[in-house]
């Protein structure tokens, strides 16, 4: 009888333990945040045959990457990184259009990307958090402004976690349950887009074999750290409007396929190691989509320039 009594004096300490790591890892996941289900949005109203003249024709919406912006940041003069890659696409447009016809608004965000298993914790805001609190900003911006301007069209950009967001918006948008109609979408251009799906969209530059992480990771769910993997439908309405740029080897777009499958680990394992001290990803400003030299950005800003010269110009009151 003694021994047993020992045994279940042993087992205590070690139940409260446990209870004690389940509390704490539940707590963690909580704090770290989920990635959102859509919220569909009600269709609009009819549009009205004119719109006040201190709309814009057209608005561009762009979303920086991860460290790129903070959710302090100035829209129409962005200083949190002067660096960010999106820098090298609104300029241009601000600096060869008036507000009048191009209005250019970079969405102000976190954009930060917290390492899930660091001990101590970093002090960054999770992945999961920051790109919830992007799609949330650019949503709520872009709901506010159709709702002011119903005529204005809109262009929407993005790089890496920006591409994420700006890609996952263009989604809803173009299954219909996105913050305005898809109709009055000019374009979506994507630079080292997550969740690339060579099924969807259109390439521009040099084909990559491989997929956006999110798609190479698919199922993966550490605290705060959400893999989901394709869209669904990819763009929906506006796929032959979206156009995406991913450099070979950069392992935020080109990762290879199904890399948590057991029969890919072989061939997947070298290539998994780009993921770390990636230099590919930060590279977009030099890499070349053309034979002329095109580089990434330059073609984004020509690209959107373009369809801001086509666009229509609605009636004004």
């Amino acid at each position: 009888m003694a021994r047993s009594g020992k045994r279940r004096g042993c087992l205590i300490p070690l139940l409260i333990i446990l209870v004690v790591a389940a509390v704490v890892i539940g707590g963690w996941y909580i704090l770290a945040g989920r990635v959102p289900s859509p919220t569909p949005i009600p269709p609009s109203p009819e549009p009205p045959v004119s719109q006040p003249a201190s709309c814009p024709d057209v608005q561009v919406v762009a979303i920086p990457g991860t460290w790129e912006s903070s959710a302090t940041d100035d829209p129409y003069n962005p200083t949190a990184n002067p660096a960010s890659l999106m820098l090298n696409v609104t300029r241009p447009l601000q600096e060869k259009f008036d507000s009048s016809r191009a209005d250019v608004y970079t969405v102000p965000y976190v954009a930060q990307f917290s390492n899930p298993v660091a001990i101590p914790p970093d002090g960054q805001q999770s992945y999961n958090n920051s790109r919830a609190a992007g799609t949330a900003a650019t949503n709520d911006f872009l709901m506010k402004r159709h709702a002011e301007c119903p005529l204005t069209s809109y262009v929407l950009t993005g790089f890496s976690q920006g591409a994420v967001i700006a890609g996952d918006v263009a989604a809803s948008i173009g299954d219909g349950t996105g913050a305005v109609p898809a109709d009055l979408v000019l374009g979506v251009g994507l630079i080292a887009d997550g969740r690339r799906d060579p099924a969807f969209g259109n390439t521009v530059g040099p084909s990559v074999a491989g997929v956006g992480a999110e798609l190479s990771l698919n199922g993966l769910k550490l605290p705060g750290l959400t893999m989901t993997g394709p869209r669904p439908g990819g763009f929906g309405d506006l796929n032959d409007r979206t156009y995406q740029i991913c450099a070979p080897s950069d392992g935020i777009c080109d990762a290879p396929a199904a890399a948590l499958n057991p029969t890919n680990w072989l061939s997947s394992a070298p290539r998994l190691l780009e993921y770390y001290n990636n230099p590919v990803h930060a590279m977009y400003n030099s890499f070349q989509v053309d034979p002329n030299g095109t580089t990434a950005t330059q073609w984004m800003a020509q690209w959107a320039a373009e369809k801001i010269d086509a666009a229509p110009t609605p009636p004004h009151s």
